[in-house]
């Protein structure tokens, strides 16, 4: 299985907030994820971000790929 770290839209109508989780590659974005592991809220000033950086640190090791924007906002 080809396991990616992306995000997954949460929220209302133009108020996003996003959950990053780990999911099958071949999955649709909301559809089920094997484990959340933080979140990105966009919509308030400073943009906020927790990831579960051990959690992160071990996906990566199993061989899970981060997506453009989640690598992006977890430097």
């Amino acid at each position: 299985m080809a396991t990616v770290v992306r995000l997954t839209r949460m929220g209302r109508n133009k108020r996003p907030f996003y959950r990053i989780v780990v999911t099958d590659s071949r999955k649709r974005r909301d559809s089920g994820w094997i484990e959340s592991i933080g979140y990105y809220n966009p919509m308030v000033e400073p943009e906020v971000v927790k990831v579960d950086a051990d959690r992160l640190a071990y996906w990566k090791s199993v061989g899970a790929k981060l997506s453009d924007r989640v690598a992006r906002i977890t430097k």
